[in-house]
């Protein structure tokens, strides 16, 4: 809307830049919601199982949750982009046009091998995509990845859950384990801190809650 009153300007079709000088809005700050440790082991445990989509699904939250992948980025993976012996994956174009790459740990390293195998037996073994459908389906995309993971997280008792929430999980996790913001900016793709900053904020109040309960302050006894 700026570019647009200052070119109205420039060109004539009006007097003056109506919108020059105009300060944008304050948005509310919203809560970014995250999964507690217990939710993600109980998202895990439900992901448990021997069939294809019991090891994909568990390597899909572990890699989203662990690598803060948008989920076009995890479904853009293919099975050339993940180094399970370095233990990073490359996400080829993030959001922005953006690459990078992201590290992973033994556990998710451990279940990518044990989905992967599998994989190999898949009708459609030989294509690019790192993630594959279910039988009779053919492809694996937003709505397949949405549902399937929905589907765990009812199995695990958490409502209101995103794929998304994984990303926030993660970026939660990193900052209360001690990691860097300019870390966590570089793993996650973001283009400027105001992102990282908000995750800092929840992660504080989360802090703030869990102070506050330990100190009693209700009991007047």
């Amino acid at each position: 809307m700026r570019q647009l009153g200052h070119w109205l300007a420039e060109e004539g079709e009006a007097d003056t830049d109506p919108l020059a000088g105009m300060r944008p809005p304050k948005l509310d700050k919203v809560v970014v919601p995250r999964l507690s440790d217990a939710e993600v082991a109980a998202l895990l445990r439900a992901c448990k199982g021997p069939s294809f989509t019991d090891r994909r699904d568990e390597a899909l939250v572990r890699l989203m949750t662990e690598g803060l992948l948008r989920s076009a980025e995890a479904l853009a993976l293919t099975v050339d982009d993940v180094d399970l012996r370095r233990g990073v994956a490359v996400v080829r174009r993030g959001k922005g046009g953006k690459g990078r790459v992201v590290p992973f740990g033994p556990e998710t390293g451990r279940a990518l091998d044990r989905y992967l195998r599998l994989r190999r037996r898949h009708p459609l073994a030989d294509t690019p995509p790192l993630w594959l459908p279910g039988a009779g389906r053919p492809a694996f995309a937003y709505p397949g990845l949405s549902f399937a993971l929905g589907q765990r997280a009812r199995a695990a008792g958490i409502e209101g859950f995103t794929p998304h929430r994984l990303r926030h999980t993660g970026a939660s996790r990193w900052l209360a384990a001690g990691g860097t913001p300019t870390g966590l900016l570089q793993v996650g793709g973001w283009s400027s801190m105001d992102m990282v900053v908000r995750y800092a904020e929840s992660d504080a109040a989360e802090r703030a809650v869990e102070e506050a309960r330990k100190l009693g302050l209700g009991q007047f006894d």
